[in-house]
């Protein structure tokens, strides 16, 4: 399977690069980025794994992209101090809808992986703009919200003291994609009553747990690593999916009304558009959003997911108006 990532010789382009050419489900890997890609895949062309590495740059897009199964989009300018997620809509807005019009146009059948922030914009973006051009299906367009899971283990663990590698199946994580959108859910009841002195505390974690990164970093950086590994797990679990095995549970940003069940989860959750849930992977697409979870909630996840309802709304309409020409 061929696999391109775009911005790969970026803060989460390379690390992410790196744990893509140790897939042994990758036979090329093809890297894609304004500059320096070339030098970062023959870096890792030196690693003895089978799959064959190229480096694409500026005016390569077309090469890097043709024949692609999965494209990862990773591009785009990193979060720095005092910088919301918002603010980087103005920056990654026009990139990503560059870069979806090319896959559009070169890979019309690939995968593809938003991993972009502002998610709960880009991922519109990335629709209507593949809408306007003929050449959406809507399961193959998925925002990558797996480093909100990824936290939300590694917090549970750490609350309880569990191991975090056994957690995945005691917590997800649904919604969105930025603060107060996403919504950790509690998937073992019998785990509440332990969380609860520190259930506000892991909540803000996981929301804002970006926030703890960049100010770690001090302005030179923000989650780039976990990252890289949040989106090499999803894309483990599209390649899974790909080669024949039945993949479900990975919650994933998807555009509802065009997916089964989605129309289900619309009239439970007020008609938006788009929201991260398990689904169901086929071939590599979203067959199916499990909208299950949502019968299961606690009161307080409740009011977690009409909080992020009601902001994603403004987020989704905001990257409709852009991919749509309006000025903002």
């Amino acid at each position: 399977m061929k696999v391109a990532i775009v911005g790969a010789s970026g803060g989460i382009g390379q690390p992410l690069s790196l744990l893509m050419k140790l897939n042994p489900l990758v036979t090329e890997l093809s890297l894609y980025d304004i500059r320096l890609a070339p030098g970062v895949a023959q870096d890792l062309s030196h690693i003895s794994t089978n799959s064959v590495c190229q480096g694409f740059e500026k005016d390569d897009i077309a090469r890097a992209l043709q024949g692609a199964h999965v494209v990862i989009v990773p591009a785009g300018v990193p979060r720095k101090p005092g910088m919301t997620r918002d603010d980087l809509f103005k920056i990654n807005a026009s990139i990503v809808k560059g870069i979806v019009t090319s896959v559009a146009q070169y890979a019309p059948e690939a995968r593809l992986l938003i991993v972009s922030n502002p998610v709960n914009s880009t991922v519109p973006i990335a629709v209507e703009t593949l809408k306007s051009m003929g050449k959406l299906q809507p399961g193959n367009v998925m925002g990558v919200t797996t480093l909100d899971c990824v936290r939300a283990e590694t917090f549970l663990g750490e609350y309880l003291g569990r191991d975090k590698t056994q957690v995945n199946q005691d917590v997800s994580v649904i919604g969105g994609h930025s603060g107060n959108t996403i919504v950790p859910v509690i998937l073992n009841p019998k785990l509440r009553d332990g969380l609860k002195p520190h259930y506000q505390e892991f909540v803000h974690r996981v929301q804002f747990g970006g926030d703890e990164v960049v100010k770690a970093k001090a302005g030179a950086g923000s989650a780039t690593l976990s990252m890289a590994f949040a989106g090499y797990r999803f894309a483990d679990s599209i390649l899974k999916s790909l080669a024949g095995e039945q993949v479900s549970g990975v919650p994933t940003f998807v555009y509802l009304p065009g997916i089964n069940g989605g129309s289900e989860v619309q009239s439970k959750l007020g008609g938006v558009d788009y929201f991260a849930l398990p689904v169901v992977f086929s071939n590599g697409s979203v067959s199916k959003v499990d909208s299950s979870i949502l019968s299961s909630l606690s009161s307080q996840e409740k009011k977690l997911v009409s909080e992020s309802v009601r902001q994603l709304v403004g987020n989704i309409d905001k990257g409709k108006k852009f991919a749509l020409g309006a000025k903002l």
